[in-house]
């Protein structure tokens, strides 16, 4: 059950990043969450959001399957 609230945490934070990574390169001045840093300072924590994002998912799938909580 860990792994899969993981794995469900892991694929937010995706969202998260890549949404708001999307949304700062369409339109420069609305930073979103991160308005009140600089373009390449919130670009960089969006894209490390994104990437810590399907790492931690990635990781948890793996470890949910081995224990047979997935398919």
């Amino acid at each position: 059950m860990k792994f899969v609230v993981l794995l469900i945490i892991g694929m937010a934070l995706v969202v998260f990043g890549g949404q708001g990574a999307i949304r700062l390169l369409i339109d420069h001045h609305n930073g979103g969450a991160l308005s009140g840093l600089p373009f390449p300072a919130a670009l960089c924590i969006y894209l490390a959001t994104t990437a810590g994002g399907a790492l931690l998912a990635g990781w948890a799938q793996g470890r949910a399957k081995a224990l047979g909580r997935l398919k």
